[in-house]
């Protein structure tokens, strides 16, 4: 692919400088999942690699290196590493949130195969440090969150009706998760060649959190302060990703789980420019431009809203550029490429 841009050196102290919401030199870009068409055409050379495989990653480093990133995330759903047995969420998943829900009671928990931490293939850290271009680090995160492991595992009205009808069981299930996610962090934090980690959890919709506050006070927040708190301790940044309507609880994120990032943003709850001016100066802001935004609009209006949403932060610092989500491939690859060519023909 012929890029319309020059791509940045990768030098990850600049994703650093933006998480300790300081001024850069230059633009940094911030991405949680790139599609794997577009990273295909950016870094041809290794064809179609099996999912999972080494090369898989390779690409997905070197797409990133080509693109002007200074990092490179590692997809914990692309390979062998820790995750939490789930049953069949694809076919009904349009009906009911309750579909493949594994856990109902105290046996179906008793009888659950809960995954060790400890015996993943964490390997594939080191593997691919050998392999990262100079300037790079990886991005390390999670197959999901403690909420959304919890919602997988149990289903969301079912696990509505366990909260109030076995607050014990939920509080089993919930500390099941949180302890396993919590080695899983310590064991990736740990490693030389990731230089952050993504705390990757949905805890909101359109207008509120998916659960009341009070739950999400008892059995969510307590494991991710541990988790972040875990992070911290091998000097590494913490990014929470999660979509939906946080502002009520945007205190207890910054304040209390202490996270260095926030990432996903949409223009129907609240756009990023909105976000920025909330909470710059307490958090770093990540992406934002809204995926219905960057489907629908001209390649023209996207690299307009990117270079305004640079001239609005980039002296104040803590801010990266990138999508409200992720490039899944319907963004059309022209809008995402002039998001990225904005970055790269900024003179701040």
């Amino acid at each position: 692919m012929d890029l319309p841009f020059k791509p940045f050196q990768p030098d990850f102290e600049n994703l650093v400088s933006v998480l300790k919401r300081e001024k850069t030199e230059r633009p940094v870009l911030f991405e949680f999942i790139l599609n794997l068409e577009t990273c295909r055409q950016v870094a041809p050379q290794y064809g179609e690699p099996e999912p999972g495989s080494l090369n898989h990653f390779r690409m997905v480093i070197d797409a990133f290196r080509n693109l002007g990133y200074d990092y490179a995330p590692v997809y914990t759903w692309k390979s062998n590493l820790f995750s939490f047995p789930k049953g069949d969420h694809e076919s009904l998943a349009s009906r009911s949130q309750n579909q493949g829900a594994l856990i109902a009671d105290r046996d179906s928990f008793e009888g659950y195969p809960w995954p060790d931490a400890g015996m993943s293939n964490y390997k594939l850290y080191n593997q691919l440090s050998e392999y990262l271009p100079d300037g790079m680090k990886l991005l390390g995160f999670s197959n999901g969150g403690i909420l959304e492991n919890a919602t997988d595992i149990v289903g969301f009205e079912n696990l509505c009706m366990m909260y109030l009808l076995d607050p014990e069981l939920t509080r089993d299930i919930f500390e099941n998760i949180g302890k396993r996610l919590l080695e899983f962090y310590s064991i990736v934090a740990s490693m030389d060649s990731v230089g952050a980690c993504v705390v990757n959890d949905d805890w909101g919709f359109k207008t509120q959190t998916m659960f009341p506050h009070e739950m999400m006070k008892e059995y969510v927040f307590p494991y991710t302060k541990k988790i972040v708190e875990v992070i911290h301790s091998q000097g590494k940044p913490a990014i929470l990703h999660s979509c939906g309507n946080l502002r009520d609880i945007m205190d207890v994120i910054i304040d209390d789980l202490k996270l260095d990032g926030k990432h996903s943003f949409e223009d129907g709850i609240y756009p990023v420019e909105d976000a920025y001016d909330w909470w710059h100066d307490r958090i770093a802001i990540m992406g934002g431009i809204d995926m219905d935004f960057l489907a629908r609009k001209s390649p023209e209006a996207v690299y307009q809203r990117a270079t305004r949403l640079l001239e609005k932060t980039f002296d104040t610092g803590g801010f990266a550029l990138g999508s409200g989500n992720s490039i899944p491939s319907y963004i059309p690859t022209e809008n995402y490429l002039a998001m990225l060519k904005a970055a790269s023909d900024f003179r701040g």
